[in-house]
C-alpha cells in the first residue's frame, strides 16, 4: 500500500526513488504485515519463588515471526519498575549499568536502575552464570528457519517488590531494541500461569504468577529509508535493470555518508560512533542501499525457467547471520528444485495461494552473508520452476517479483516502467538438460 503525504527530500536527482517507494513500500504507520499477520515476539515473565524481598523470575522471549529475526549484536530489553526495585542478581543476562546502589551497605545489587535495559551474555559465559536458552550474543532465529534458537531467556533475582501476588506490581514501558528501534510493546498482562514438566514428564510443576508483554515491528520505526533494493536481468538481454537512484537515500553532497571501497579512512570510519548503535556504514553507490538483491532470469528451457538470486551486502558495519529472504511470483506453486537454498512455502492467505516463499542459505556454505568488502560479501542461491503453459510469458514484466523482502524489511522494486520490454518470441531456449 502506498504511504499517503511521504515527501523524500534529497540532493541530486531523487525523482525514481519516490516512484519506487510509492510502489513497494508499505504504509508508513502501519506494523501489520500481511504475510506474517501474527508475527510478534513475546515476553513471558514467570514468578518462580519468593525471597525474603521479592521474588525470582524466568524471562523468555519467544519470536513468533516468520521471516524477522534478531541478528548481530543482539537485543536490548527494557523496562520501568512500578516501586523502588533492585535487581539483587542475574544469571543468563546481564544489566548494561548498575545505577545508584548508594544507600545499600554489604550485599551491593546487581542493578538499582528505576528503568534498567538488560542484554544477553556471550556463548563463551561461565556455565555457573547460564540458565537454558541463554547467552547466544543477543541472536534470536525465527521458528522457520531454527526453531530450537527462536527463543532467548535468562533469570534475575528482584529485591523490595512484595512477597505474594497481591504485593508484586508489574513493570512498565516495556522496550525492545535490535539494537535500534522498531518494535513496540504492550503493557504486561497477567496471564494463567506457566505449567513446566519434568523431563520424564511425571511431574508437573506451576509458576506463582506469570504476565506477558507483546512487541510488534514496523519497518518504518526501525529506520528513516528502506535498506535494500532489487536489481533485474536477463540472460538474453545485456541490460541490466539496476536499483534505483537514491533507493536507500542520497550521497551528502561532501559524501559524509558513506565511504569508497579502498578509502583510507575505512577503518576508522567503522569503529566510529555508529559501531555499537547497528548504524549501517555504506559503500558509496548510486542506490545508497545496505543490501542488493539481484533476480536474474538465467535459462528457459522448454518445460522449465531458472532464476539466480544473488544478493550483495554494501554495509562494512554487519556480517548478516543466518539471512532470508521472501519473495512474492505466482509461480512459486511449481518450485522443482532449489540450488544453494532452503525454502519454505508461506500461505498467509491458505494453501490455495501459494505466491510466497521464504529463501535462506544452506549450513555452512551461504548462510552468512560477510560485510561489504569481504571475499564472502555475496550469497547466491538458484530457482528450478515448472512453466504452467497456462500462466507462464515473458511478457509483461511477468517473470519478475513482486515484492522481495530481505530479512523482514520491504525493499525497493524497480518502477515498472524501467524494465526491460521483451516478449516470449525473443527469449532463446536453453537445450540443455532442465537438471
Amino acid at each position: 500500500m502506498a504511504p499517503r503525504g511521504r515527501q523524500v527530500t534529497c540532493y541530486g536527482a531523487a525523482v525514481l526513488l519516490a516512484a519506487a517507494l510509492l510502489l513497494s513500500a508499505p504504509d508508513a504507520t502501519e506494523a501489520y504485515d500481511s504475510l506474517d499477520p501474527n508475527g510478534n515476539i513475546t515476553i513471558k515473565w514467570d514468578v518462580m519463588h519468593w525471597t525474603p524481598d521479592g521474588y525470582v523470575a524466568v524471562v523468555t522471549m519467544y519470536n513468533y515471526q516468520q521471516f524477522r529475526h534478531i541478528g548481530a549484536p543482539g537485543w536490548q530489553l527494557g523496562w520501568t519498575w512500578a516501586k523502588q526495585e533492585v535487581i539483587w542478581s542475574m544469571a543468563g543476562a546481564q544489566a548494561t549499568k548498575q545505577g545508584d546502589c548508594s544507600r545499600f551497605k554489604g550485599n551491593i545489587p546487581h542493578s538499582c536502575k528505576k528503568d534498567p535495559v538488560v542484554v544477553d551474555l556471550l556463548p563463551d559465559t561461565p556455565y555457573n552464570m547460564q540458565i537454558a536458552n541463554c547467552c547466544k550474543a543477543g541472536v534470536i532465529s525465527t521458528f522457520t528457519q531454527d526453531p530450537a534458537n527462536a527463543a532467548s531467556s535468562f533469570q534475575l533475582s528482584i529485591g523490595l517488590a512484595g512477597t505474594t501476588t497481591k504485593d508484586v506490581k508489574l513493570p512498565k514501558n516495556f522496550t525492545l531494541r535490535t539494537p535500534g528501534p522498531g518494535y513496540t510493546c504492550g503493557r504486561a498482562i497477567v496471564g494463567k500461569p506457566s505449567v513446566f514438566f519434568t523431563p520424564d514428564g511425571r511431574r508437573a510443576t506451576r509458576a506463582f504468577m506469570t504476565w506477558k508483554v507483546t512487541c510488534t515491528y514496523s519497518q518504518f520505526l526501525a529506520q528513516k529509508t528502506p535498506s535494500c533494493c532489487v536489481s533485474l536481468s536477463l540472460f538474453y538481454n545485456d541490460t541490466t535493470v539496476s536499483c534505483a537512484t537514491c533507493s536507500c537515500g542520497c550521497r551528502n553532497p561532501n559524501g559524509t555518508n558513506c565511504v569508497n571501497k579502498g578509502s583510507p579512512h575505512l577503518g576508522s570510519a567503522i569503529d566510529g560512533p555508529g559501531k555499537w548503535t547497528g548504524q549501517p556504514l555504506v559503500e558509496c553507490t548510486s542506490h545508497m542501499c545496505p543490501v542488493r538483491i539481484n533476480w536474474l532470469v538465467k535459462q528457459n528451457y522448454k518445460d522449465y525457467w531458472r532464476v539466480q538470486i544473488t544478493i550483495t551486502n554494501f554495509n562494512f558495519r554487519m556480517n548478516y547471520t543466518e539471512w532470508n529472504l521472501v519473495v512474492l511470483h505466482p509461480n512459486f506453486d511449481n518450485i522443482t528444485q532449489l540450488f544453494g537454498l532452503n525454502y519454505k512455502p508461506l500461505t498467509p492467505y491458505g494453501p490455495s495461494i501459494n505466491d510466497t516463499a521464504m529463501f535462506w542459505g544452506v549450513k555452512p556454505g551461504n548462510d552468512v552473508l560477510m560485510q561489504a568488502g569481504s571475499k564472502l560479501g555475496s550469497v547466491q542461491g538458484e530457482l528450478l520452476l515448472r512453466k504452467d503453459s497456462q500462466t507462464f510469458t515473458f511478457e509483461k514484466e511477468w517473470v519478475f517479483p513482486r515484492r522481495v523482502y530481505f530479512n523482514g524489511d520491504n525493499c525497493v522494486l524497480p518502477s515498472p516502467e524501467s524494465y526491460p520490454s521483451f516478449a516470449e518470441n525473443a527469449s532463446p531456449v536453453t537445450k540443455e538438460s532442465s537438471g
